[in-house]
C-alpha cells in the first residue's frame, strides 16, 4: 500500500493539473497548497499539516477556498471518498509519516525546519540542475547565499512558471541556514504578503506585521508581481524594502516577468527592483532536460532506460515542473507494479500531462477568481450587493473581461455577478471602457488580467 507521502505526491500532481486548466492560479498553488505536508493516512482520514501557521489563519483559508478541490483530488487518487483533516503547525517542517499513537498532534504542534518543497529531496543547490538557460541565475543565487546582503542586493529572478525560481529561493535559504542556523529568513509569496497585510489591518495589528517583516535577515518573496495594482500593499512593501535594504539585509524577489513589464507597479518600487542584479531563467535545453529527468529519477529510486529518458525530454520542453511530475508518476507506477516503467507507460503519462495543457474555454468562475485576486477582494464580494468603491470596481472589471473574453450575453453575465440586470451590466461595461481610454492604471490592470487568463500564470 502506498505511503501517505506517495499518495500526497499524486494529489499534488492532480492539483497542478488544475493549475494548468486555470481552475487554480499558480500563485494560489504556491501560496496555499505548497504549505501542506502529509502527516498520516489512517482509516478514512488523511491528515495534513499547514506549515508556518501558528494563528490558524492559513488553515481556515485553505479549508474554505480549496477544501472541495482537495476532497476531489484525494478521491481521484485513492479511489474513494476520504476525510481530509487539517491542523496548523507553527514552523516549517518535514512530513511526518507516522504520528505517535497515544499523542495526537494539536494545532500548536511543531516540527523541525526544512525547505517547504515536496518529494524525497530538498531544494538545494546540489539538486538544482544547471544548464545554459539558468546558469547565470544559479551563480547569482550562490553569490547571495555565500554573502547575503552583499553586492547582489536586491536579487530579482524572472522567468516563466515552472523553471526553478522557487527551487533557487529555497536553496538560498538552506545554504544560509547551514552557515547560520539562527538567521531569521522569511519566505513569502506576493499573495501571502497581501493577505497577511489585509488580515493585520482588519485586526488592527499592523505593528506586529511590520515587526515580522522588518526584522528579517533575509526576505525571499516569490511571485512579487502579485502586489502590482494594490496601493496599500505596495506602500507597505516599499517601506519594508527600504528598511531592510538600509540595514544591509538581503532581499530576493521572483516574478514571471521583469520589473519593466509589471505594468501596474509603482515607479518607485520598480526602480528599487531594478537597482540590484536581475537574472532571468529561460526554457531548459534538451541536455538540461535529460539531466533533470535522470537526477529526479535517481532521487526517487526510479529505473529509467535511455529511450524513456530521451522520450520524456523530447516531449516535455517548456516546464521543469512537468518533467518532475512525469518522473513522480512513473515512480508511483514502479512502486505499484514493482517493475521499471515501460516506454508505453511513459507515453500515457506524457499524453495525460499534455492533455491538461490545452487551454480550456474560459468560464465566469475563472475570470471572477482572477479579477478578485487582482483587486484584492474575495470572489464572493464581486457577486455580493456591496457598493464599496473597491468591490464595485472589481465587479465592473469582471463584467468587462467576461464580455471581452466569453460569448456570454449581458443577461448571463449579470446572472454570474449575483443577479444584476441587463442595463446594469451594460453600464458596468461602458464605464470600464471609458476608464480604459482615460486611466492608464485601469487599462494596464485589465491588460494584466487578460494576459494571465490567456496564457496562464
Amino acid at each position: 500500500m502506498p505511503t501517505a507521502s506517495e499518495y500526497f505526491n499524486e494529489v499534488l500532481l492532480y492539483i497542478e493539473n488544475a493549475v494548468s486548466r486555470q481552475r487554480l492560479t499558480s500563485v494560489a498553488y504556491n501560496t496555499w497548497i505548497r504549505r501542506l505536508e502529509p502527516v498520516r493516512f489512517e482509516g478514512d482520514t488523511f491528515t495534513l499539516a499547514v506549515i508556518d501557521d501558528k494563528s490558524g489563519w492559513a488553515k481556515s483559508v485553505i479549508a474554505s477556498r480549496y477544501g472541495s478541490l482537495l476532497d476531489e483530488a484525494f478521491e481521484k487518487v485513492i479511489g474513494e471518498r476520504v476525510k481530509v483533516e487539517l491542523f496548523s503547525s507553527d514552523k516549517l517542517g518535514n512530513p511526518l509519516e507516522e504520528a505517535p499513537e497515544d499523542d495526537t498532534m494539536s494545532p500548536e504542534g511543531t516540527s523541525s525546519h526544512s525547505s517547504p518543497g515536496k518529494g524525497n529531496y530538498e531544494f538545494t543547490f546540489d539538486t538544482f540542475i544547471v544548464g545554459r538557460s539558468n546558469e547565470f541565475a544559479n551563480a547569482a543565487c550562490l553569490g547571495v547565499a555565500n554573502n547575503p546582503g552583499g553586492m547582489y542586493n536586491p536579487l530579482f529572478i524572472h522567468g516563466p512558471s515552472g523553471l526553478g525560481k522557487t527551487h533557487l529561493m529555497h536553496a538560498i535559504s538552506n545554504r544560509i541556514l547551514e552557515k547560520d542556523p539562527k538567521a531569521n529568513i522569511i519566505y513569502v509569496t506576493g499573495e501571502m504578503f497581501t493577505y497577511e497585510l489585509i488580515d493585520a489591518i482588519q485586526k488592527q495589528d499592523t505593528v506586529n506585521f511590520k515587526k515580522k517583516y522588518r526584522n528579517a535577515d533575509v526576505l525571499l518573496v516569490d511571485d512579487i508581481q502579485f502586489i502590482s495594482g494594490k496601493e496599500s500593499t505596495q506602500e507597505e512593501f516599499f517601506h519594508t524594502f527600504n528598511e531592510l535594504y538600509s540595514h544591509g539585509k538581503q532581499i530576493v524577489l521572483t516574478s514571471d516577468r521583469p520589473p519593466k513589464d509589471i505594468k501596474t507597479l509603482e515607479d518607485r518600487i520598480r526602480s528599487r527592483f531594478e537597482s540590484g542584479l536581475m537574472a532571468d531563467i529561460g526554457m531548459p535545453e534538451y541536455e538540461t532536460r535529460v539531466a533533470i529527468i535522470k537526477r529526479k529519477a535517481e532521487l526517487l529510486d526510479l529505473t529509467l532506460d535511455e529511450s524513456t529518458v530521451s522520450y520524456l525530454a523530447d516531449k516535455l520542453k517548456t516546464n521543469v515542473r512537468q518533467l518532475e511530475g512525469a518522473v513522480k508518476k512513473l515512480s508511483a507506477l514502479q512502486n505499484l507494479l514493482n517493475t521499471p516503467p515501460s516506454i508505453a507507460q511513459a507515453q500515457n503519462v506524457i499524453r495525460e500531462i499534455l492533455s491538461f495543457e490545452e487551454t480550456p474555454a474560459l468560464t465566469a468562475d475563472v475570470i471572477i477568481n482572477h479579477v478578485a485576486a487582482a483587486y484584492a477582494v474575495a470572489p464572493e464580494d464581486i457577486r455580493s450587493r456591496s457598493r464599496s468603491k473597491k468591490i464595485s470596481a472589481a465587479r465592473k472589471a469582471a463584467a468587462y473581461v467576461m464580455k471581452e473574453m466569453t460569448p456570454l450575453s449581458l443577461q448571463a453575465i449579470g446572472s454570474e455577478l449575483g443577479g444584476k440586470d441587463h442595463a446594469t451590466v451594460s453600464f458596468y461595461i461602458n464605464d470600464m471602457t471609458k476608464q480604459t481610454e482615460s486611466d492608464p492604471v485601469t487599462r494596464e490592470m485589465l491588460e494584466d488580467i487578460t494576459k494571465n487568463l490567456k496564457g496562464g500564470e
